[in-house]
């Protein structure tokens, strides 16, 4: 059993001076685009307890977060006439949510550890700036019970539960014990602090294989491993302890039973500071690579009304046995989150509750407005996190970058971004890459499934790589759309990885069709120039003239590169009604194919078809299609028998050096040249976005080089290692 919750904390006044200089009356609420204006709250969604603007509040809060979950506080704060600080490292000093909020504090450099994880630089702007509480978001300080403590102590309200509930519930150790004493239902693990390698494995082995290793203070995947063995439990122990400490403060360390093949289901609670309590309903987060959490949905597909009664009840009765007083969430006990959830949207949009208003209510000392009586299930939702990740890398390994194009897809029905970042925004290594949390709502799950899967379609992202493949393939896959989910769901649907969307035979001819309608466009257009209809005698239209290329599609269905030759033309000189004629057949390509549009939406072959062009070079489109890029080389008939003359670039052998595999900083360097290295040896550990990866030799052999040391930073694709 899962709780996902949300703490609150007491309140506070600030007037003594400091060096840390805030900016004051910054009002950038256009920046914070929905369609037309991002930061407009939703009163059609939040209909239940709505805002009341007479009842009292706080004057001033200040969030200790960043990018969307920041945003999405300032959000809520703004319509209920709070203002709003932000706190920000240096390399955030233009970030969305700082440009948002009314003041704006810098607490230190850009690695966590000296910034969004200072509490006393924290607790020093909100004496600075005369905040009367603290919302702490998701990660960073959210369920860190001294901070709580020391707002409390400083007179501030930490906008969460009291710092007994999170000392409770908030540490997956403690929580384990009362859970047990309490007789809930429980995982079976070791319910004490795990304090070496050593420990580790002999917990291990008592408790048997496999095991999950995981933080006191963690969430969100990190500071987490599973092992399936001694070798496996050390490693995962000392880089999740390390993991732990950069992204949480707090490296302490507990083991379980890894329950295998499991549904991942958490039921939402919230609760105020008087003894009531309510339940929100569940929420499906089986879908996940590496424990973190990749689509969710609520309802859960799994759960019938009398399991969602009696998990509810059993969750609210643990919350209120330990005091628990504000959101968070919980049927075998795995830990109690004792804040903010990432995916708060999508119980929002079944309840129509916001829960940040509840949230600022409850740590205010209001009562719950609501009965349990009054929270119903309105339609379905679902949450796609947008990463910037590269999927077909163990399902996702971080990228960074600086966002060149985006566009939300906010023109869908039944749509809702939370963001916070913006065409020009940075993705660094130093932070989660979380772009979007694309949330869909419809009133059963096809239509949200449906809207979500069109969303994704017309998402335009460009400068980063991103996750949106995988994200698309899933919302179509047969056993997704049955509910029939599971933890291992990914691993078992693509056991080699995800290699991006396949298409039928069909769906390679429209879009060879596609790409031969626009190179003939994109030729047509080169061909026109300004006043020429003045040569009325040599003046041919060039969209009335018949074009011949030889389109070449990567691998084609048949695990060969697929080259077909077509013609094209545009029928009655109509720049949007291309004919294509492929092997004697002839496809229509109507609409609009504009090529600087950032979402063509097409007729073809009688059908609709949605694409995006990510990239035209000469001779050669890359194409977006159900979310996957396809790479599609386009010449004329002469110039391919140039092509395959051209010589192929070497391979590298990857058996003889160790590569990045993403952009990131390098922890620590296990080798030296000359050393004789085993097969599968730890060599290097990189770390980006907070989450440590082990790099490893692929052969037994001697160190030829090494090319990188412990601090450095290193690109994707770099060489770290060289063996002989």
């Amino acid at each position: 059993m899962r709780f996902t919750t949300f703490l609150s904390i007491a309140a506070l006044k600030r007037s003594s001076p400091s060096l840390i200089i805030p900016r004051y009356n910054q009002n950038f609420a256009k920046l914070f685009s929905t369609a037309e204006d991002k930061g407009t709250y939703d009163h059609e969604l939040y209909t239940l307890d709505p805002i009341n603007l007479k009842e009292p509040k706080f004057d001033k809060i200040l969030i200790a977060n960043r990018g969307e979950i920041a945003c999405r506080v300032i959000k809520t704060a703004r319509a209920m006439g709070i203002k709003t600080v932000a706190v920000h490292s240096d390399v955030d000093s233009n970030a969305l949510h700082v440009k948002l909020a009314d003041e704006a504090v810098c607490v230190g450099s850009a690695p966590t550890a000296e910034s969004y994880l200072r509490a006393d630089r924290i607790l020093e702007a909100v004496k600075q700036t005369g905040a009367q509480a603290v919302h702490p978001g998701y990660g960073f300080l959210s369920e860190n019970t001294k901070f709580a403590a020391q707002l409390e102590q400083a007179g501030a309200k930490f906008i969460g539960p009291n710092s007994k509930a999170i000392l409770d519930m908030g540490d997956k150790i403690h929580s384990k014990k009362i859970a047990a004493k309490a007789k809930v239902n429980m995982i079976p693990g070791y319910d004490g602090e795990i304090k070496d390698e050593e420990e580790c494995v002999k917990v291990s082995n008592d408790i048997g294989y496999p095991v999950m290793i995981k933080a006191s203070a963690g969430g969100g995947g990190k500071g987490m491993r599973i092992a399936w063995n001694d070798k496996e439990c050390r490693e995962g122990y000392r880089l999740s302890k390390q993991e732990a400490a950069s992204s949480f403060g707090d490296d302490r360390m507990l083991v379980e039973k890894f329950i295998d093949n499991p549904r991942h289901i958490e039921m939402q609670v919230l609760c105020d500071k008087h003894g009531n309590g309510l339940w929100l309903n569940e929420r499906e987060c089986s879908i996940q690579r590496r424990n973190q959490k990749v689509i969710e949905e609520a309802p859960s597909p799994f759960v019938d009304p009398d399991m969602r009664r009696r998990m509810g009840e059993q969750a609210i009765s643990l919350a209120l046995h330990v005091g628990y007083d504000s959101a968070g969430t919980n049927f075998y006990f795995l830990e109690m989150n004792t804040r903010l959830q990432v995916e708060h949207p999508i119980t929002e949009g079944i309840t129509n509750i916001d829960i940040v208003q509840q949230m600022l209510r409850v740590a205010y000392g209001h009562k719950l407005n609501i009965k349990q009586s009054d929270v119903g299930i309105n339609g379905w939702s679902f949450e796609c996190r947008v990463y910037a990740e590269d999927p077909y890398k163990g399902f996702g390994l971080p990228s960074v970058g600086r966002l060149t194009k985006y566009e939300e897809p906010l023109n869908v029905p039944g749509i809702r971004c939370d963001s916070g970042i913006r065409e020009g925004s940075e993705i660094s290594i130093y932070y989660d890459p979380l772009i979007c949390k694309l949330v869909s709502h419809g009133k059963n799950r096809k239509e949200a499934l449906d809207r979500i899967s069109t969303a994704l379609d017309h998402y335009v992202i460009r400068g980063v790589t991103h996750n949106i493949p995988l994200l698309r393939d899933i919302v179509e896959e047969d056993r997704f759309r049955r509910g029939d989910i599971t933890t291992k769901y990914l691993q078992e649907v693509y056991p080699e990885g995800f290699q991006g969307a396949t298409l039928s035979a069909d769906e390679e001819r429209k879009i060879i069709a596609v790409s031969s309608a626009l190179n003939a466009r994109k030729v047509a257009r080169a061909q026109q120039y300004t006043n020429q209809s003045r040569q009325k005698s040599t003046l041919v239209n060039p969209y009335s003239k018949h074009y011949s290329f030889v389109v070449s599609l990567g691998e084609g269905v048949e695990g060969k590169k697929k080259q077909v030759k077509v013609e094209a033309f545009f029928e009655n000189g109509d720049p949007e009604k291309a004919r294509v004629k492929i092997d004697g057949k002839e496809i229509a390509v109507n609409g609009n194919m504009n090529l600087a549009s950032s979402v063509l939406n097409l007729e073809v072959d009688g059908k609709p078809l949605v694409t995006q062009i990510s990239s035209k070079k000469a001779g050669v489109f890359t194409l977006i299609y159900k979310g996957s890029p396809f790479k599609l080389s386009v010449y004329p008939a002469i110039a391919n028998e140039y092509v395959k003359h051209m010589k192929e670039k070497p391979k590298v052998d990857l058996s003889t050096v160790v590569l990045s595999p993403m952009p990131g900083a390098i922890k620590s360097v296990k080798v030296e040249v000359g050393q004789m290295v085993a097969e599968g040896q730890e060599l290097v550990v990189i770390e980006a976005m907070k989450m440590q990866n082990s790099l490893h030799a692929g052969k037994t052999g001697k160190v030829k080089a090494v090319n990188c040391k412990e601090g450095s930073t290193v690109d994707e694709g770099e060489i770290l290692v060289e063996l002989e």
